[in-house]
């Protein structure tokens, strides 16, 4: 899985200033799919397990003069994932739980973005959007924080790298299944790296 080095986040530092003296309009980034992945911890018989889905499709607009006005969009493929142990890949695709047959990608859509810190994306924000999972899709609440990616020069932002965390209730999106085995409560862990449209 993808994790953000130091190097990364501390490029972040200098986002905000350099971004508002580049672009005066919103900037639209693509997904670079190779290198972005949700990562998501789940609890099996008590224990930690680790699992991923390869991000499919992301959608990024960053107003910079107006950054609550900027917005997220992603796509994950269901029918890709990996629940750490073969039967548990195969278990989370069935139908009680994801259905992939049925439903081959989860969507996360931006509704509205709080900023914290400094009021720069790098500090960190509260996004509230629309998560669908299954066919059925709720409100969520995700933190995240936008960095220049490793790299990079100062001043450049053509390639950033998304984060976001967050908890979801898999009961409430209907997957239900083996819930002797494996607790409700999911936590996500999603990385989406992108490029300047």
């Amino acid at each position: 899985m993808p994790h953000l080095n130091r190097r990364e986040i501390f490029a972040s530092l200098a986002l905000m200033p350099l971004a508002r003296a580049a672009w005066a309009k919103p900037v639209r980034y693509d997904l670079q799919a190779d290198r972005s992945t949700v990562g998501f911890v789940y609890q099996l018989s008590g224990q930690d397990a680790k699992g991923s889905m390869p991000v499919t499709r992301a959608s990024v607009e960053i107003d910079f003069d107006a950054l609550v006005n900027s917005t997220i969009d992603v796509e994950v493929n269901v029918r890709r994932a990996k629940a750490g142990l073969i039967f548990a890949t195969e278990a989370l695709k069935s139908a009680s739980v994801l259905d992939a047959k049925t439903h081959p990608t989860i969507r996360f859509r931006s509704t509205e973005i709080r900023l914290n810190g400094r009021g720069s994306l790098s500090d960190g924000a509260e996004i509230d959007g629309l998560l669908t999972i299954k066919g059925t899709t709720k409100p969520v609440t995700l933190n995240a924080a936008l960095f220049r990616q490793n790299g990079t020069q100062a001043g450049d932002l053509s390639q950033l790298s998304f984060r976001a965390n967050g908890r979801v209730s898999r009961a409430t999106f209907g997957a239900t299944g083996y819930k002797d085995l494996v607790a409700d409560t999911i936590d996500l862990d999603i990385i989406a790296r992108v490029k300047r449209r």
